[in-house]
């Protein structure tokens, strides 16, 4: 029997099961049929945040942003190519620290952009500050 892992759908939240070997293969959610993993990093609220992150199997990378915030204007893109690259192995998630206010609070955001990884609902690391590509890949191969 194979292994299966649990993969949150990034458009309705919906917790999908999926044989791990077959994570690279562009699975579909078995209730909306979107891509489960879209090369790019899911906006949510704090609703849909929670129910994301309660049932996933694989580390979880949120990027804590705002608007008006010149550092993390320069790290989005940034930030989405690590989603390109990385994914199915690491989730990454984005959350505007402006219209979440009581999630940001919730992870109590000093600074940002910070980077928070989440693995079965808990923190695993943070890393506040913009970063380059190179160092932002070297960061995360460690939650690989």
């Amino acid at each position: 029997m194979s292994e299966l892992t649990l993969v949150s759908c990034p458009s309705c939240q919906t917790p999908n099961r999926v044989p791990t070997q077959k994570l690279s293969n562009h699975p579909v959610c078995g209730r909306c049929r979107e891509l489960l993993f879209q090369g790019k990093a899911a906006d949510l609220s704090m609703t849909q945040f929670d129910k994301f992150i309660k049932v996933s199997d694989t580390p979880i990378v949120v990027d804590f942003w705002a608007s008006w915030c010149g550092p993390c204007k320069m790290m989005a893109p940034v930030f989405e190519q690590a989603a390109k690259q990385l994914e199915p192995h690491l989730r990454f998630v984005k959350v505007n620290t402006e219209v979440e206010q009581a999630l940001a609070a919730r992870f109590s955001i000093r600074s940002i952009p910070t980077l928070i990884v989440i693995k079965n609902g808990k923190e695993l690391a943070r890393q506040a500050g913009a970063m380059d590509a190179s160092s932002l890949q070297n960061w995360l191969k460690q939650f690989i």
